[in-house]
């Protein structure tokens, strides 16, 4: 393939990459990595490396808009993040013990099933305003935003906490596991379990996994695996989509963006559990 044809295709991948993953809080790298691999047959390796690259242009192009917005809560996510990096140091070491096809059937799966209830709720803008828990009233996990669509302040309180801790302790333990982004697994636990507002749910996903691949990206540095021909459309494209993104947010309601999230959801779902099927053949 012509080089400049290759430039402006990652370049536009990547564009879409940011635009979703700045909205949902996916990072992109669940567009970016099938996209270079299948469509480009880029190596692996390449492709997860500027899916890094991706997740921390996203992040960054996203993370000071909604943080500025007070969208973000990052008190919940630094607190969130905990559970996440104890999960990813677990799955690091457990990754050697199981048998990594099967676990991609399983959370394939579990996520189909995952959105069954979150389309039961399809329709919904803000959830009901809760009293909280004990943990989240005594750590003070709650916020309020101004919702341009609503035209109104919206005011929530974590509920829930413990079960939401978990369920971000499996996002990391996933992620180490199976190598993929855990930021679908993380805008669950907020949505669903702790009862976040979506909005509240995605863009402090934003903030998390921008840490976390900030902290991770040495690494692939080290290990030669961020390929600049590839990174570097990938980082504009993605940091590009991502400022658009954090744009549009604001705008659009809460059930459009549960809609488009649990789309994607479906199709990372099927997305694992054809890897599961496939790998080792």
């Amino acid at each position: 393939m012509d080089p400049l044809l290759f430039l402006l295709i990652v370049l536009l991948i990547s564009v879409a990459a940011g635009l979703l993953g700045a909205i949902l809080g996916l990072g992109g790298g669940v567009i970016v990595v099938p996209a270079l691999t299948l469509l480009l047959h880029v190596d692996i390796h390449f492709a997860i490396g500027a899916s890094i690259v991706s997740v921390i242009a996203t992040s960054s192009g996203a993370a000071s808009a909604y943080v500025r917005e007070k969208i973000t809560n990052i008190r919940i996510g630094m607190f969130l993040e905990i559970a996440t990096t104890i999960g990813a140091v677990t799955g690091a070491m457990l990754a050697v013990l199981v048998q990594v096809s099967l676990l991609f059937l399983i959370f394939g799966t579990v996520l189909i099933l995952i959105v069954i209830p979150m389309v039961k709720r399809i329709g919904e803008e803000v959830p009901a305003k809760s009293e909280g828990d004990r943990l989240s009233r005594s750590l003070k996990l709650e916020g309020h935003y101004y919702d341009t669509v609503l035209k109104r302040d919206v005011e929530y309180r974590a509920d829930r906490t413990p079960l939401g801790f978990g369920m971000m302790y499996f996002a990391g333990l996933i992620s180490a596991l199976l190598g993929v982004g855990s930021g679908p697994f993380k805008v669950l636990a907020m949505d669903l379990a702790m009862r976040l507002p979506m909005k509240v749910s995605s863009t402090t996903s934003n903030f998390m996994i921008g840490v976390t691949a900030a902290a991770s990206a040495g690494i692939y540095f080290l290990r030669g695996d961020v390929n600049p021909f590839v990174a570097a459309p990938v980082a504009l494209g993605a940091l590009l989509g991502a400022l658009v993104g954090a744009r549009w947010l604001p705008k659009v309601k809460s059930s459009m963006v549960r809609k488009i999230f649990a789309l994607v959801l479906v199709g990372v779902a099927i997305q694992m559990i054809v890897r599961g099927l496939t790998v080792g053949i």
